[in-house]
């Protein structure tokens, strides 16, 4: 495929919108390298497939010949974007945001390729900016320019709480666009107004135009936005069982979507997915081959196979897995459904358990718990399940 075939590939596939426009952008990345950046806050240990829309894009531009870097916002996490929250973030420590960012660059890198792309971090410079300096980048904008954003007046409106530094969050972030004189923005379409920032100090500081470039947002498998914060995300770092089996249970109405910003098949590919499921053919056989798809893109095609072999034993013939983690337990060690669920791992919390719990998702021994406090006295042998793929069997001492 020729550059331009893959440049409007580029802008075409996952894009929500372009700013100022497709065409300029277009003719820019075909006469010069552009300095191109996408910034990920490391406000969770983990990156989620959402992000894997934009990774894809930062990498396929890396392969294009453009300057690119993947930017960690270990400063701005210190504030935290509200631009999709509805109430403010919990303030972070330095030393929070330093642990979630430990694995970043082992994540990213089953998509991006670090010996063509570089990795900042953003306190390189912000945490140097003088309070003068602060100054004129505020002078460049307006407060009712952050107040007018939607989830801001609704909060306004509803009487809650916003901290004077998350009006500055968007400006840091601009500040970022300009340090590194950005041509190019990559971003979710959560991060316009951020981005434009950015086009902002770039034009009045530096007499330069730039671009910003959104993209679709990846819905979780509860068909809300993917989010680190709404238990809805599949992690680039899941292992592949688990990766398989959270795609598996996603709608069918988001296979096409999955497809589209989750895989790089081709275009005619895509057309004959879209044409099956307007035939009616088994979403589930689908599915399993998106599923299939990207855990062999984000682990290996060994572990794909052994992930769809163990989905089809244990969630179509409900059969038993061969290796049950087996968990110590004492006979007089009498715990809730929540508990136990907790003291076994497979939940993180007890909200988490008591989710599981709710929606019908735990059994014991095959019999569906519907109470969270209901007690439990473990029995040896006792097969927990939790979901539809996670179980473990309880060993009494």
């Amino acid at each position: 495929m020729a550059d331009v075939d893959k440049i409007e590939e580029l802008l075409t596939r996952g894009v929500a919108n372009i700013i100022p426009s497709k065409n300029e952008l277009k003719k820019e990345l075909s006469q010069r390298k552009l300095n191109i950046y996408l910034g990920i806050d490391p406000t969770a240990p983990k990156i989620h497939l959402g992000h894997a829309v934009s990774l894809i894009k930062l990498q396929r531009f890396a392969e294009l010949g453009h300057n690119v870097t993947l930017l960690i916002g270990d400063f701005t996490a210190l504030v935290g974007d509200t631009s999709d929250k509805e109430s403010e973030r919990p303030v972070l420590t330095e030393k929070e945001i330093e642990e979630n960012f430990k694995t970043y660059k082992d994540q990213a890198k089953k998509i991006l390729d670090f010996s063509t792309i570089k990795i900042k971090r953003n306190s390189e410079w912000l945490s140097k900016l003088t309070y003068a300096q602060v100054f004129k980048l505020k002078q460049q904008f307006s407060l009712n320019d952050f107040i007018s954003r939607e989830l801001i007046k609704k909060r306004l409106a509803e009487g809650k709480h916003i901290r004077l530094d998350e009006t500055e969050y968007p400006i840091m972030q601009g500040y970022d666009s300009y340090f590194m004189d950005t041509d190019l923005q990559i971003g979710g379409t959560d991060q316009t107004f951020n981005m434009q920032t950015g086009r902002i100090l770039q034009k009045k500081l530096r007499n330069k135009e730039s671009f910003v470039l959104t993209t679709e947002f990846l819905m979780g498998t509860d068909g809300r936005k993917m989010s680190k914060s709404w238990g809805n995300a599949i992690w680039l770092n899941d292992k592949p069982s688990d990766m398989y089996g959270k795609i598996m249970s996603i709608k069918d109405d988001l296979i096409l979507q999955y497809f589209t910003l989750a895989t790089e098949i081709a275009h005619e590919e895509l057309e004959k997915i879209k044409n099956e499921l307007s035939k009616n053919k088994n979403p589930m056989d689908i599915k399993k081959g998106l599923a299939f798809k990207i855990v062999k893109k984000l682990h290996n095609e060994n572990e794909a196979l052994k992930a769809q072999e163990a989905f089809e034993k244990t969630v179509q013939k409900k059969e038993l897995p061969e290796n049950i983690l087996d968990v110590k337990m004492s006979i007089d060690q009498h715990l809730t459904a929540s508990e136990i669920l907790v003291k076994t791992n497979l939940a993180t919390s007890n909200s988490e358990a008591k989710r599981l719990v709710d929606q019908g998702a735990m059994s014991v021994n095959g019999e569906i718990i519907q109470n969270p406090n209901q007690e439990i006295i473990p029995e040896d042998n006792m097969v927990i399940k939790a979901g539809k793929r996670n179980f473990v069997k309880i060993k009494v001492s």
